[in-house]
C-alpha cells in the first residue's frame, strides 16, 4: 500500500500534467482556428482549378503529346506516394491513422510488381516510413521532410521535386495521402492523386465542400473559350496546379493536426481530472485509515494502563 507522502506526490504529479494538457488544449484551439481559415479559403481556388483542368482534360481527348503533369507518362510502372504527416506527436490517432492507410497502398503497389517511391512530408510519416521501408524513401535534396509551419515555399519545393523525376523518367504516377479535415473530431485519411489528373478523384473531393460551392461548381461543366490555345494555357497552369494541390493538402493536414491535438489534450485533461479524484478517494480513505489505527492504539495502551 502506498504512503501518504507516495500518494500527495502522485496527486500533485497528475495535477501539473492537467495543467500542461489544459494548457495544450488551448493553444491547439486557437492554432485550429487559423488553419482551418487558411484551410477553407485555399480549399475553393485549388478544387475549382482541378476542375477546369479536368474538363480541359477531358476535351482534349487522348491526343498524343499531352503534358505529363496532365496525362502522366502513360505507364503505371514507378509510383510516387507523399505521405503528409505532422511534426509532432500528442495528436492521438492522427499520425498512425496516415501511416497506416499510406502501408496498405504501398504493400499493394509492392504485391503487384510496382516500383514505389515515399517522399514522406512531416516528420512522423518520415521516420516511421525510414523505419519501415529505407530504400524507398526519397524526397528532395536538402529537404528534411519537416511540414513546419506550412508555407507555398515548401508546395513548391516538392512539386519542383516531382517534376523532376517525371522529367527524368523516374516516376509515372503521384498520389498525396493526407489526412481530409473533416470537423475537430474527425479527419479521414484520403488519397489525392496529382498525376495523372482524376476525374473520379476531383468529384469525389467535391463533394465535401459546402453547397454554395458545390452550385458553383456545376457552373463550371460548361465550355471554355480558351485564349491563348488550350495546349498553351495548359503548360502555364499545371506547374501552378501542382503547387496549389500540394499547399491545400499540407493546409488541411495542419488543421486535421490541431484539431486531433485539442481533441486528444481534452481527453487527457479529462481523464486526468479522473485519475485526481480517485488518488485523493484513496488517499483520504488511507488517511482515514491511519488516523484509525493510531486512536486504536492510544485507546489499547490506556486501557492495558
Amino acid at each position: 500500500m502506498a504512503s501518504l507522502k507516495e500518494l500527495r506526490a502522485r496527486i500533485n504529479s497528475v495535477k501539473s500534467t492537467k495543467k500542461i494538457t489544459s494548457a495544450m488544449k488551448m493553444v491547439a484551439a486557437a492554432k485550429m482556428n487559423r488553419a482551418e481559415r487558411r484551410s477553407r479559403e485555399a480549399k475553393p481556388f485549388a478544387t475549382t482549378m482541378q476542375r477546369i483542368l479536368v474538363n480541359l482534360k477531358e476535351s482534349l481527348g487522348d491526343r498524343p503529346g499531352l503534358p505529363k503533369l496532365l496525362a502522366g507518362t502513360g505507364k503505371q510502372d514507378i509510383h510516387l506516394i507523399i505521405p503528409m504527416s505532422s511534426d509532432r506527436g500528442l495528436a492521438g490517432g492522427f499520425n498512425g491513422n496516415i501511416n497506416r492507410a499510406t502501408r496498405g497502398i504501398v504493400e499493394k503497389l509492392l504485391k503487384e510488381g510496382k516500383n514505389v517511391k515515399i517522399c514522406p512530408i512531416g516528420f512522423k510519416s518520415y521516420v516511421y516510413f525510414r523505419g519501415e521501408y529505407p530504400n524507398l524513401v526519397v524526397g528532395p535534396e536538402g529537404g528534411d521532410h519537416r511540414l513546419g509551419n506550412v508555407t507555398f515555399d515548401t508546395a513548391d519545393q516538392i512539386a519542383s521535386y516531382i517534376e523532376k523525376l517525371l522529367q527524368d523518367e523516374q516516376c509515372d504516377v503521384c498520389t498525396v495521402v493526407y489526412n481530409q479535415f473533416k470537423n475537430v473530431m474527425l479527419q479521414v485519411p484520403t488519397e489525392l492523386p496529382l498525376i495523372p489528373l482524376n476525374i473520379a478523384a476531383t468529384e469525389k473531393r467535391e463533394e465535401t465542400l459546402d453547397e454554395k460551392l458545390a452550385v458553383h461548381t456545376e457552373q463550371l461543366q460548361a465550355e471554355y473559350l480558351f485564349e491563348p490555345e488550350p495546349e498553351e494555357v495548359l503548360h502555364r497552369l499545371l506547374p501552378q496546379n501542382l503547387r496549389v494541390q500540394l499547399f491545400s493538402a499540407m493546409l488541411e493536414t495542419n488543421a486535421g493536426e490541431q484539431g486531433a491535438r485539442m481533441t486528444a489534450m481534452d481527453s487527457a485533461t479529462r481523464n486526468a481530472g479522473k485519475a485526481i479524484d480517485k488518488l485523493s478517494l484513496h488517499y483520504n480513505r488511507t488517511r482515514q485509515a491511519n488516523i484509525t489505527n493510531e486512536l486504536t492504539e492510544v485507546i489499547s495502551g490506556a486501557n492495558a494502563a
